[in-house]
């Protein structure tokens, strides 16, 4: 469990903020069912109002203490997430969505063919496994108390309300396990398959009438509809999730793999107008996957942030050393102006990332990768210049240092990849003395003060970095200079000894 943190003056307006959202939000949950009631009976629901007051009171007391829960969970768990509206609207606007797909399937369909498992999914790739299952069961029992309190259902088939809660507990939480490392949509649609095995075995607990007596046409008709139900669920998954992912900058899975497609229009530019700091990113986005993977961070999220790291060069992408093929503008600068074109990538990365309305993390990933280090080749150079009278301030990065573990991940594989690029010989001893001293000298400069990634952690993360490496920019065989004609016949090469 997070430890909990002291709560300051600016936090607290932000806390009030986000209450004062979840007050709205509670509100508009609140119109969403007293609308379900009026189709219910369009005729008489003034009348069925008086008639149930007291448990229409007790509808919006239920609701409110189980929105009530919902806030106070993440008030101890994840109190980052209450201090942005938009993660508060999106919760419940997943709610919104899936009481709607309820009240529509189970007025006009049946029950069973609700899409018991939608909210689980959504959840899952909205913000994990954790946080799916919590706000499963809060929604399992909000729709529970819906179909008591209102005149979803009639008298003679009220235990429906129990099939309901049961089946919605149960396939959303084994929805979430079953999905939980499913990468791929077709991947989805087999997992919400899957779900199917457990609702068929409630669907005939349910129909059980007797020991030994089951009505097999209802059975069969049930389980069907529950079948379709799971399938269904996995289907408005896959509809929904673009749309909360667009409307709320969420990143899932999906979404990363679509960003880290070549075919991405950064990335499609970078390719075209900076091949080779292209190139550069899409190893360091295959370093920085197999470091996080390797303690436990989020592989994929790495690997996407990794690809964007550069994407600054763009505005000039003449100036970096990878994208050059000869000439070098930077002989013709004074080492001040090259160390400020040089450092800008950062910001200009930052600033695009956010213009084109990318991932926050993509955008503190560029400008954090090279926190507050020097720029050693043009002070070196401006200090040859000066006879050493020069601030090391005006050549090294304005940061600021990585404040997440991913960023950290990314610094290092950026200059690893960049200095072993540059070894004549790379065996692993070699390798890894040069990743050694990459981490080494950016803990002596208090690169990794902000993040909280430990010393066994970047151990790690070294090994890693030298298995990789290793593998990356092995040892080739050198060619015989031999070349073969249409008949088969062997020619050396001219000028080959």
């Amino acid at each position: 469990m997070k430890k909990s943190k002291i709560v300051s003056g600016t936090d607290k307006r932000r806390l009030a903020a986000s209450l004062f959202t979840f007050m709205l939000c509670f509100l508009a949950l609140l119109a969403i069912i007293f609308i379900m009631i009026v189709i219910n009976d369009v005729q008489g629901w003034i009348s069925y109002l008086k008639e149930y007051l007291s448990q229409v009171l007790s509808l919006i007391i239920c609701v409110f203490l189980l929105c009530c829960i919902v806030y106070y969970y993440y008030y101890f768990e994840d109190r980052e997430l209450l201090y942005h509206s938009r993660n508060i609207i999106l919760v419940f606007s997943v709610f919104a969505v899936a009481i709607a797909l309820y009240f529509i399937f189970g007025k006009y369909v049946s029950v069973y063919a609700r899409p018991f498992a939608l909210v689980a999914l959504v959840f899952l790739y909205l913000f994990g496994r954790r946080q799916a299952i919590m706000l499963n069961f809060v929604f399992s029992l909000l729709t529970f108390i819906i179909d008591i309190y209102t005149n979803n259902f009639s008298v003679t088939v009220s235990n429906v309300m129990y099939y309901s809660l049961m089946l919605g507990f149960v396939c959303g939480t084994f929805s979430i396990f079953a999905a939980g490392g499913v990468k791929t949509r077709g991947g989805l649609l087999l997992a919400g398959a899957a779900v199917s095995v457990p609702t068929v075995i409630i669907v005939l607990l349910f129909e059980l009438s007797g020991i030994n007596e089951i009505e097999t046409t209802a059975f069969l008709l049930s389980a069907v509809w529950g079948v379709v139900g799971c399938v269904l669920s996995a289907v408005f998954t896959l509809a929904l999730l673009p749309v909360f992912e667009r409307a709320f900058n969420r990143l899932t899975v999906f979404r990363l793999r679509e960003l880290t497609s070549t075919d991405a229009p950064l990335l499609a530019r970078l390719k075209t107008e900076a091949p080779g700091t292209f190139n550069h990113s899409m190893t360091v986005a295959q370093l920085a996957e197999m470091c996080a993977l390797a303690i436990g961070e989020n592989a994929e999220l790495a690997r996407a942030a990794a690809c964007y790291h550069d994407v600054g060069k763009l505005k000039q992408p003449e100036c970096f050393t990878e994208n050059q093929t000869g000439y070098n503008i930077h002989d013709e600068l004074t080492p001040e102006l090259s160390a400020d074109i040089i450092r800008s990538h950062t910001k200009d990365g930052y600033d695009l990332l956010i213009a084109h309305h990318m991932p926050e993390i993509f955008a503190d990933v560029a400008r954090e990768h090279h926190g507050t280090l020097p720029i050693k080749f043009f002070y070196a150079k401006a200090m040859k210049i000066s006879g050493g009278d020069v601030n090391i301030r005006d050549y090294s990065y304005l940061g600021p240092t990585p404040h997440t573990k991913i960023a950290a991940i990314v610094m290092i594989a950026d200059a690893t990849e960049a200095a072993v690029r540059a070894m004549k010989e790379r065996t692993p001893e070699t390798v890894e003395k040069v990743v050694r001293s990459i981490i080494e000298e950016r803990m002596d400069l208090d690169q990794f003060v902000n993040c909280d990634i430990t010393m066994r952690e970047l151990t790690v993360i070294k090994q890693a970095l030298v298995s990789t490496l290793s593998g990356v920019y092995h040892h080739r065989v050198a060619y015989p200079a031999i070349r073969f004609n249409r008949e088969g016949d062997a020619e050396r090469e001219e000028g080959a000894e």
